[in-house]
């Protein structure tokens, strides 16, 4: 009797002590996700060339020249129908007064921030980057698409931040003196979270993907949200200068500059709030 209650006391003992880490799990599973078909409510026109692709294009008016862009609208058709909604008028939003409104969202707002070698963005009512449509939806992206599943993240040096904010969120530590107390067992835990794939990392710390549609990373030239973290969709957008690799996966692609790419250069010399949007027309070549 003792000697079968001292193997059962190593059993349990050796069970525990093999529990595997938190931070070597992959926990990842994809979201629920309902893609629409995207509707084209009012039918524009304009002057300026359009390819001859069938696809929806933006033309985006403004003091500087026209930027013409093709929108993914079978790639991230929710974010697409948002944008199209907003620039034609036909979605509801909130003010900064606090009222809620219905027309064009984009008309006379500015490129509010602008950084050279990097993007131009704009979409905020408020032009300080702080503003949007009084409403936030997720994001649209397919980690696996883009290989995120693939790269550990020891081998993706600009996702580093989002490492250190999962182990710090996996451990539970609100305070500095909890992260001094715990420091040995946070470097324990980050040693071991290296050998993690990045989409691990990036959905512990709140990013949720689909594995339906086939996402874009993020390039020179790329249109895609601007965000304030996870699922913080609303209005502002933002077009690539040049390629952004550290933003794939973070950022819902959902269309690419086709003509005015020295338009683009213009806007980013111009500097931040000097360039307006007149206008940004929705033109709809897919039949």
């Amino acid at each position: 009797m003792k000697k079968n209650l001292f193997i059962c006391c190593v059993l349990i003992s050796n069970l525990a002590f093999c529990k595997e880490s938190e931070f070597k799990k992959n926990r990842y599973t994809p979201a629920a996700y309902n893609p629409m078909k995207v509707l084209v409510k009012k039918k524009e026109t304009t002057t300026h060339p359009v390819p001859e692709k069938k696809a929806i294009y933006a033309v985006v008016l403004t003091t500087k020249g026209n930027l013409v862009l093709e929108l993914f609208d079978k790639d991230a058709p929710n974010t697409v129908q948002n944008f199209i909604d907003l620039a034609q008028g036909e979605k509801e939003f909130t003010a900064p007064n606090g009222q809620t409104q219905k027309k064009p969202f984009y008309d006379n707002l500015t490129f509010h921030r602008v950084i050279p070698d990097f993007m131009i963005q704009g979409g905020c009512p408020r032009g300080d980057g702080t503003g949007g449509p009084g409403y936030q939806f997720d994001d649209e992206i397919n980690g696996k698409s883009l290989g995120l599943d693939k790269m550990k993240i020891k081998e993706a040096p600009q996702y580093q931040n989002y490492l250190q904010r999962a182990v710090i969120m996996g451990m539970n530590i609100k305070s500095q003196a909890e992260f001094d107390a715990k420091k040995d067992e946070i470097e324990k835990n980050f040693a071991e979270a290296l050998e993690l794939p990045v989409l691990e990392i990036l959905s512990r710390v709140g990013y949720k993907y689909n594995e339906v549609v086939n996402s874009h990373p993020a390039v020179k030239g790329s249109l895609a949200m601007a965000n304030a973290g996870p699922s913080t969709n609303g209005s502002q957008f933002f077009i690539n200068q040049v390629d952004t690799p550290h933003l794939n996966g973070v950022h819902t692609v959902f269309g690419h500059l086709v003509s005015g790419e020295d338009i683009l250069i213009k806007i980013v010399s111009g500097g931040n709030g000097k360039t307006q949007i007149s206008h940004i027309a929705i033109i709809d070549k897919r039949e």
